[in-house]
């Protein structure tokens, strides 16, 4: 996969390839390391506009329930005591504005919902490659506490409260 050189060759409808697109994460629990996962279940699709980012869009579409960490009690617990899953079973993400940084950054700001709560985030995503589609790149921290992805008072204690989202998105016309 080469990056592009002319932004402008970037327009049109894409979708998210989910087979090449990782919607992942990293949360610190304080006894012990670093926890890894990733939803395995989501859609999504994006509109370029390469001669005017600022007209180009992104909405994502995330099965709460689909999160794995490989480890399946904690999963479990994870979907019902953080992420409410039975009540809140969809996590999204909807663009409000697109600006172009440099020739491959893009600060895509949207609302995130999660749990029924929905907060403005700026996801600072670089462009990564083009081929047979375009790849994008971001890692952005949020703090659990604003969307109530939390368990209980103790869950403070020994999670972290930023949780680090590490997104790898393929998306093909």
């Amino acid at each position: 996969m080469t990056t592009t050189t002319r932004l402008s060759e970037l327009n049109g409808d894409y979708v998210l390839d989910t087979g090449r697109t990782r919607i992942g994460f990293v949360a610190r629990h304080r006894m012990a390391t670093r926890v890894r996962g990733r939803f395995d279940v989501f859609e999504g699709a994006v509109h370029l506009d390469g001669d005017d980012p600022g007209r180009s869009s992104a909405q994502l579409t995330i099965r709460a329930d689909s999160i794995d960490t490989g480890d399946r009690r904690r999963d479990a617990q994870l979907r019902k005591d953080f992420l409410g899953a039975a009540a809140y079973p969809i996590i999204t993400f909807v663009s409000t504005k697109v600006a172009q940084v440099d020739e491959t950054k893009f600060d895509v700001t949207g609302d995130l919902t999660m749990r029924g709560v929905t907060h403005p985030v700026t996801v600072p995503f670089e462009l990564v490659g083009t081929a047979d589609g375009v790849a994008f790149a971001a890692r952005l921290t949020i703090e659990r506490a604003q969307w109530q992805v939390n368990w209980n008072g103790l869950t403070s204690l020994l999670v972290s409260p930023t949780v680090v989202l590490d997104l790898e998105v393929f998306a093909t016309p």
